[in-house]
C-alpha cells in the first residue's frame, strides 16, 4: 500500500543508491568470478578439477538457498526500514567477512585436505548463504522503490551501470596488485597482496551496501499475507513453472549468457591467433563501458516511447545482424572488427540493461493474474536459473575450441583453426542474439500496453487498500 505525501518522490538519489547496491555486490561477486580460480590454483595449489567440483556442488546448494531466501523475504513481516532494504543492513557485514575469509594466503602451507575443506565451507558460506541473502532482497527491492514502469527501467539501467563500473574497476586494478614480475621475467601471483586486496574490496562492498540502504526508499508497501492465506512452496513453484513471461525471460537470459561468455572466452584466442595483436585486447576490453554509458543516456526514453519488450527485441536482433554481418565480411582489419563489435555491443547491452526491469514487470503481471506477488520467490528462481546458465556456459568455449581442432601446444594454429576461431567469435553470438530477439518478440507476452495496464490495476488496488 502506498504511503501518502510524507514519503519523498522517486528521484536521482534512488537511482544512484540502487547503482551502489550492485557495485557492492560485484566487489565480491565479480572479484570471485574472475580471480577466485586463480587464487585457489596459483596460491593454494588446488587442482582446477577440484575447484570445478566445488562450483558444481555450490550450484546444487543454490537450488535450495536462492528459492529458500526468496520464500523468507516473501513470508517475513515488513521491518520499519522496509521489506527488502532491511536485509542490506543485516547482511552486508556477513557477506563482506565471508568473502575476505576465502582469500587467506596464510593457509597456503597447510595440508591439502584442510585447504579443500576450508575452500568448500567458506565458498558455500559466502556464495550460497550470505551473498544470496543480500542479492535476492536487493534484486526484489526495485519493485518496492517505485510502481512506475519508467522508474523501474531507470533502476534497471543504473543497476547495469553499477555492474559495469565495478567490472571495469576490478579488471583494471586487480592485475596491478596481485601480479609481480620475478627475476626471470615471469608473471607471478602474490598471495599476500591477494588477501589485502580482498580485504579492501570487502570494506568497499560494505560502504556501497550502506549507501544503497540510506539512499533508497521503499514506497510500495507489500505486507505479509495473513496466516492461512500464504501460498505453499509447491503452489508458488507451480505458478512459476507455468508463468510464460518469467520462463521467456529466463530462456532469453540463458541464451544471452551463452553468447556473452562464448565471446569473452574466445576473444583472447581471436586476438592472439587470428589478428595476432594481444595489445589491442586491453583496449577492446574497455569498449563495454562507453557502450553502457551511451545507452544509459537514452535507454529510458526509448523504453518509455516504444516499450521494454519491443525495443529489447529490436536491440537483440540488431546485435545479431551486426555479428552475422561481421562473420560474412570475414575481415582481417582489426579496426573494422572493433567498430562492428562496438555496434553489436550497443544492441546487446540495451537488452542487458533492461532485463531487471522485465523481472519487475513479470512480478506485477503475476500479482494481477493470481493475486499473489511473491517478489522474493520469483527473483530467487530467476537468480538460480542464471547461475545454472553461467555454470553450463562456463566451459563452452573450451569445448568449442576442441571441436575446431585448437592445439594449445602449437606455436601457431592452422588456417582452418584460425577461421574456426573467427566463426566462434562472430557467427555463434550472431545466431544466439537473433534467437534472444525472437524469444522476446514472440514468446515474452508483456508488451508496453500490458505493462501499463498492469501498473494502473495495481495502483487502484493499493489505493483501495
Amino acid at each position: 500500500m502506498n504511503e501518502n505525501n510524507s514519503i519523498k518522490p522517486f528521484g536521482i538519489k534512488d537511482k544512484w543508491g540502487y547503482l551502489f547496491g550492485d557495485f557492492g555486490n560485484d566487489f565480491t561477486f565479480i572479484f570471485a568470478s574472475s580471480y577466485l580460480m586463480v587464487f585457489y590454483t596459483k596460491v593454494w595449489g588446488i587442482s582446477a578439477g577440484m575447484v570445478g567440483i566445488l562450483f558444481l556442488v555450490a550450484r546444487c546448494v543454490d537450488a535450495f538457498t536462492d528459492i529458500g531466501m526468496g520464500r523468507i523475504v516473501d513470508s517475513t513481516s515488513t521491518a520499519k526500514d522496509g521489506r527488502f532494504r532491511c536485509w542490506l543492513r543485516r547482511m552486508c557485514g556477513p557477506v563482506a567477512i565471508s568473502s575476505f575469509l576465502m582469500y587467506q594466503s596464510a593457509l597456503a602451507n597447510v595440508s591439502m585436505t584442510v585447504k579443500i575443506v576450508y575452500m568448500f565451507v567458506t565458498y558455500i558460506l559466502w556464495g550460497s548463504v550470505f551473498y544470496t541473502s543480500i542479492n535476492i532482497p536487493y534484486g526484489s527491492m526495485a519493485s518496492a522503490i517505485s510502481e512506475e514502469p519508467k522508474d523501474r527501467a531507470d533502476l534497471s539501467i543504473y543497476r547495469s551501470l553499477g555492474a559495469s563500473f565495478a567490472a571495469t574497476f576490478i579488471s583494471v586494478v586487480t592485475p596491478l596488485i596481485i601480479y609481480y614480475t620475478d627475476a626471470n621475467g615471469n608473471q607471478v601471483v602474490s598471495g599476500r597482496n591477494f588477501t589485502i586486496l580482498a580485504g579492501v574490496f570487502s570494506v568497499l562492498s560494505i560502504v556501497c551496501y550502506l549507501l544503497c540502504y540510506f539512499m533508497t526508499t521503499e514506497r510500495v508497501k507489500i505486507e505479509k499475507k495473513e496466516k492461512g492465506k500464504q501460498s505453499s512452496l509447491g503452489t508458488s513453484l507451480l505458478g512459476i513453472f507455468t508463468n510464460r513471461s518469467l520462463l521467456a525471460v529466463i530462456l532469453a537470459a540463458i541464451l544471452l549468457l551463452l553468447a556473452m561468455l562464448m565471446t569473452q572466452g574466445i576473444n583472447t584466442y581471436l586476438f592472439a591467433d587470428y589478428f595476432r595483436n594481444t595489445k589491442a585486447l586491453s583496449f577492446f576490453g574497455l569498449l563495454n563501458l562507453p557502450a553502457v554509458l551511451i545507452l544509459a543516456a537514452v535507454s529510458t526514453k526509448i523504453a518509455a516511447q516504444f516499450g521494454k519488450k519491443e525495443s529489447s527485441a529490436v536491440g537483440c536482433l540488431f546485435a545479431g545482424l551486426i555479428y552475422l554481418t561481421t562473420y560474412l565480411l570475414h575481415t582481417k582489419s582489426l579496426t573494422i572488427f572493433i567498430v562492428m563489435t562496438f555496434l553489436g555491443m550497443l544492441g546487446m547491452n540495451y537488452f542487458n540493461m533492461l532485463i531487471w526491469a522485465l523481472i519487475t514487470d513479470v512480478i506485477d503481471d503475476k500479482e494481477v493474474k493470481t493475486g499473489s506477488r511473491d517478489d522474493g520467490t520469483v527473483y530467487g528462481f530467476y537468480s538460480f536459473a542464471r547461475k545454472v546458465g553461467q555454470a553450463l556456459a562456463g566451459g563452452i568455449s573450451g569445448f568449442a575450441l576442441s571441436a575446431i581442432g585448437y592445439n594449445s601446444l602449437a606455436a601457431a594454429q592452422t588456417e582452418g583453426v584460425k577461421e574456426g576461431i573467427y566463426g566462434l567469435a562472430t557467427l555463434f553470438p550472431g545466431i544466439i542474439y537473433v534467437l534472444v530477439g525472437l524469444v522476446i518478440m514472440f514468446i515474452y507476452p508483456l508488451s508496453k500496453k500490458v505493462v501499463l495496464e498492469n501498473a494502473n490495476i495495481l495502483k487502484e488496488k493499493r489505493g483501495e487498500e
